[in-house]
């Protein structure tokens, strides 16, 4: 039997200061060398504050706030036996060096189909400015029962 008492529940904000090494090491990993995520004046020329972070560098800010979220016992995940089945993101604000974002994330939904837990955790990252950066979705699954 799963637990779903957490449904709704909001989780504290969690902080994640960007810096200029993160964001051209995670474009280095993904194959990317525009040189507006490791020079600044390449960004600056087009437009952006500071270098700038790939879209997908949204999961590396956002995924702590999903990891409280998945060791919270009143969730009663079982982690050993997860998978990580989609995200989704929606972006808004450019994410640049420099830029602290602080990610709320909620429980949406766990529910049991077919020997399997589902559970779906919403996040809402914004920047010090108050600027929302993304919004995500993140579904996980958990095979019930023995192995």
């Amino acid at each position: 039997m799963i637990k779903t008492g957490a449904v709704g529940k909001k989780y504290p904000a969690v902080l994640y200061e960007v810096t200029r090494r993160g964001i051209a090491e995670y474009a280095r990993t993904i194959g990317i060398d525009a040189p507006f995520h490791f020079e600044h004046e390449a960004a600056c020329g087009v437009g952006f504050r500071d270098i700038v972070a790939p879209p997908m560098y949204a999961a590396v800010y956002s995924a702590p706030a999903i990891f409280a979220i998945m060791n919270d016992a009143e969730v009663g995940m079982d982690v050993p036996r997860n998978l990580h089945a989609s995200q989704r993101f929606v972006w808004s604000e450019p994410v640049c060096a420099g830029d602290v974002i602080f990610t709320e994330a909620t429980v949406a939904e766990i529910i049991e189909r077919n020997r399997k837990a589902f559970y779906v955790f919403e996040t809402i990252s914004a920047n010090q400015h108050g600027q929302e950066t993304v919004r995500g979705v993140w579904t996980n699954i958990v095979r019930l029962g023995t192995v």
